[in-house]
């Protein structure tokens, strides 16, 4: 049977000994907590730079240095024994499987967007047209280990993305979704990413944590992505899809708490639904937010937290 894209992150290539982009150091910046009580019957989360630490806070197509993306595709194209089915032109294989890369996200980046002002760009549809024009060059997918080509390239962008961002959770973030759980608060995610996410997170969280469960703590149907939602935020797209999934369990947007880093993405559109909103600050490189932003009503947030371990404090 193939592997699922958490059993090829998690026990297939984690058990491989290869090399990765580490977990980038954490600066925090100069903020001081303000919390405050609120009664909420769960809590939303946005991803990268709340949960998750990652090099310039936010998920990226393309590494911030250049051989980084380059050592990425070469790294890619031989995990995945690319190289037969590679285009045989002047230049490294690799440079070809970035220009590869480039013109099947240009490609998807100027599609139509169905109405959408704020459309994401599933990271698995990019590697989809490659692998389908690398097999009208004979190029084998080994179905018994990744699944259909689909499936497949939901693992090349995994080991892709893997390989240009170094990723890792903030301190205490297993205990808090654990201990949150154990009081019976629903929680899920409400967040920019793409499908290997919930994967990324759970790679985090393990390391802090061997056996914490994903699906029981951060349900499917709670987990809003945008990638999966079509829609990056502050699209109402993905803030409504979040309504409509709490509203199944019987949760009013007035009893959720959404906790983001970035004040116009995170924070104003859930303050503008009726979420209790939560600025996540304990890490310079995401945190989104102006002093005389924090003082407008429409942007400021109920509580201000410097560590996870604080929504403890918020929701007893």
């Amino acid at each position: 049977m193939a592997l699922t894209l958490e059993q090829y992150a998690l026990d297939y290539l984690d058990t491989r000994g290869l090399p990765w982009p580490t977990m980038p150091k954490v600066e925090a910046p100069k903020a001081k907590p303000s919390l405050a009580h609120l009664p909420v019957r769960a809590v939303l989360y946005t991803v990268y730079g709340t949960l998750v630490a990652i090099p310039a806070g936010e998920l990226q197509f393309e590494a911030q240095l250049d051989f980084v993306t380059d050592a990425a595709f070469e790294k890619t194209a031989t995990e995945f024994k690319m190289w037969p089915a590679m285009p045989r032109k002047p230049g490294a294989p690799s440079a070809h499987l970035k220009e590869m890369f480039k013109k099947a996200y240009d490609a998807l980046r100027f599609s139509g967007s169905g109405g959408e002002k704020l459309p994401e760009i599933p990271a698995e549809r990019i590697w989809d047209e490659i692998v389908k024009k690398l097999i009208a060059r004979e190029y084998k997918v080994d179905a018994a280990q990744y699944g259909p080509p689909a499936e497949f390239a939901k693992k090349i962008a995994y080991f892709y993305h893997a390989s240009i961002q170094g990723t890792g959770c903030y301190p205490g973030a297993a205990d808090t979704l654990k201990l949150l759980a154990d009081r019976g608060i629903q929680q899920g995610l409400l967040a920019d990413g793409q499908c290997f996410t919930p994967a990324q997170l759970l790679r985090g969280l393990r390391v802090q944590d061997a056996g914490f469960d994903l699906n029981a703590v951060l349900p499917g149907p709670l987990r809003l992505i945008s990638a999966d939602c079509k829609a990056r935020k502050p699209s109402g797209t993905i803030f409504q899809a979040a309504v409509t999934a709490l509203a199944a369990r019987g949760i009013a947007p007035s009893e959720t708490l959404h906790v983001g880093s970035h004040l116009t993405r995170d924070i104003a559109p859930a303050k503008k639904l009726g979420m209790k909103t939560a600025l996540y600050a304990g890490d310079k490189a995401s945190l989104v937010a102006a002093g005389e932003q924090l003082r407008d009503p429409a942007l400021r947030p109920d509580v201000l937290l410097t560590e996870l371990t604080q929504l403890l404090d918020v929701i007893s």
